[in-house]
């Protein structure tokens, strides 16, 4: 394969999306998109405004009225974006506890995920991107030259998530964590519109017992780079 101008990268929460997407990104020179932060920024903005996450209207419109972009940094951090909600940076936000317990809510609406889709698609539109994310290449870019869905075991999946929240000083409890990231995958995999699934011409890559210079690399074997 020759290096594709459009990548998707999918799979559950904590498979490593981000991390080897970015890292993907840089390699090649590429914009990294992540749309989970899409959702997470709406979210948050619900939450502030004391929205209900069951109320899908309110929702819709909501998405409809927000202002999302990425803004990227510095070329010392490549790869890495700013997070603008109504032109305001929300990056650091947007992780909250109360965020990741609400995204799957948000984001399993139809009307949110309309609006997002598209805005999504424009984002694309001039290639050379890597956008991650759970419909990437089954709804949102199904022509994507090379679509990767990465996997990993949900013991694995709340290993690591449970080491990024002790290494950023913060009190966590394994169980939990587990606990919350099974709830999530069965939102994101049971919700009617653009369910988590592997695309039919997916790429698939066990990340269990890789790190990620290890993933990279496999996913670089695929392009023959």
């Amino acid at each position: 394969m020759s290096k594709p101008s459009i990548i998707a990268i999918d799979g559950p929460v904590a498979a490593g999306k981000s991390t080897i997407g970015r890292l993907l990104a840089q390699r090649l020179g590429y914009r990294f998109v992540d749309t989970g932060e899409m959702y997470r920024a709406l979210t948050w903005k619900a939450l502030k405004l004391n929205i209900d996450l069951e109320d899908e209207a309110e929702l819709s419109q909501l998405a409809f009225s927000t202002e999302i972009e990425f803004v990227p940094l510095a070329k010392s951090n490549e790869g890495y974006c700013s997070v603008l909600l109504d032109g305001c940076d929300v990056a650091t936000k947007i992780h909250a506890p109360e965020v990741e317990a609400g995204v799957s809510l948000v984001a399993k609406v139809a009307g949110v995920r309309r609006v997002m889709v598209e805005r999504q698609r424009r984002l694309a539109q001039d290639g050379k991107i890597v956008m991650a994310g759970r419909d990437i290449g089954t709804t949102v870019l199904p022509h994507a030259a090379l679509k990767v869905y990465l996997g990993a075991s949900s013991e694995e999946r709340a290993r690591r998530r449970y080491q990024e929240v002790i290494e950023r000083g913060e009190m966590a409890d394994y169980q939990a964590i587990l606990a919350e990231l099974v709830r999530r995958d069965e939102i994101d995999s049971q919700r009617p519109i653009s369910p988590l699934e592997p695309a039919s011409d997916a790429r698939m890559v066990d990340t269990d017992g890789l790190n990620p210079d290890q993933v990279l690399a496999e996913i670089l074997s695929m392009m023959d780079w």
